[in-house]
């Protein structure tokens, strides 16, 4: 017998403590803690339903037990930018936000815009990402910490400077556990080599690509500057023409990609070339960084396309 395909859209609005839930088009809505025992009931409150889609709004983290959950019973889920949702939700005009409105949008979302369901990362690709996380997080304290240092009263700059010690020790040891889990894995072992290879990417870059940005080298050129968001998007409207800016992405991977930048136009011939070339023409500086960040992230996904290592030549 021929499956028929569901109608039924289940939105959950999550925070820290519950899981507000709205079911599209019949207007359900049910409250349940968010804990082991509260996501065991979501589970057999959706079932029974048989969704076509179950959608979350990315939180920080407060969903990933529910959306785990829910996935090892073959639901079919989705985890949605909010600034998606909340645009949205302006759009067809509804401003209040609460809880239990947010699980209706939600809901309602899925039924109007029906976004394509896609498999959750693996558990170790989780691992690698919360890693890289959490050295970018250590990198920002030990940034704050050094600033507080220049201007600190002399009496307090040995707890400052105790902290940058342990902030880097702390540092340190999540570098060695990033290296060994890229180690274990021959194909990101493969990865990090390929990418490496590229004059002005090291090591953050080439961890930050693996775990946040896994689509690169699946896409074309134009589909991953979009996704990072360093392609320049037209800002046109009649006769007017404004400048064209870059909007959205990724931000993660646009930081280790202006770094990235930084470095090659110093030492790769390719890339300082092409910088030189944009000043000449009258680019400013920035404009110019901007776009040797977007032929960097080209090259790169050219080169995992092919699985290829840099050639000068």
């Amino acid at each position: 017998m021929k499956h028929t395909p569901s109608n039924v859209f289940i939105g959950v609005d999550v925070s820290k403590d519950r899981l507000d839930v709205a079911v599209a088009p019949s207007g359900e809505s049910m409250g349940f803690a968010n804990s082991e025992d509260g996501i065991g009931l979501l589970a057999d409150f959706i079932k029974p339903r048989d969704p076509a889609l179950v959608l979350f709004e990315a939180t920080g983290g407060f969903e990933m037990n529910a959306v785990n959950h829910l996935a090892a019973q073959h639901l079919p889920l989705v985890v949605l930018n909010p600034r998606q949702v909340r645009d949205f939700a302006k759009a067809t005009g509804q401003l209040a936000k609460t809880d239990a409105i947010d699980a209706r949008i939600l809901a309602h979302f899925g039924e109007a815009v029906r976004p394509e369901v896609r498999p959750l990362k693996p558990e170790e690709l989780r691992k690698l990402e919360a890693l890289n996380t959490r050295r970018r997080q250590i990198v920002e304290m030990i940034t704050a910490e050094q600033n507080r240092l220049v201007s600190a009263p002399q009496w307090i700059r040995p707890d400052i400077e105790e902290l940058i010690v342990i902030l880097k020790k702390r540092l340190a040891a999540i570098n060695r556990d990033l290296n060994k889990l890229i180690r274990k894995s021959p194909l990101w072992r493969e990865k990090d080599k390929i990418l490496q290879s590229f004059p002005g990417v090291g090591p953050v870059m080439a961890s930050t690509m693996i775990a946040d940005l896994p689509e690169l080298g699946s896409l074309s050129r134009r589909e991953i500057a979009a996704l990072v968001g360093v392609a320049p998007l037209n800002c046109d409207s009649g006769t007017y023409k404004g400048k064209r800016k870059i909007w959205g992405g990724r931000a993660a991977i646009r930081s280790v990609l202006y770094m990235c930048a930084l470095t090659a136009i110093r030492h790769n011939p390719l890339i300082r070339d092409f910088y030189q070339k944009l000043r000449r023409a009258g680019k400013l500086p920035k404009v110019a960084l901007t776009a040797c960040m977007r032929k960097i992230l080209v090259i790169l996904n050219a080169m995992m396309r092919k699985m290829a290592c840099w050639q000068t030549t």
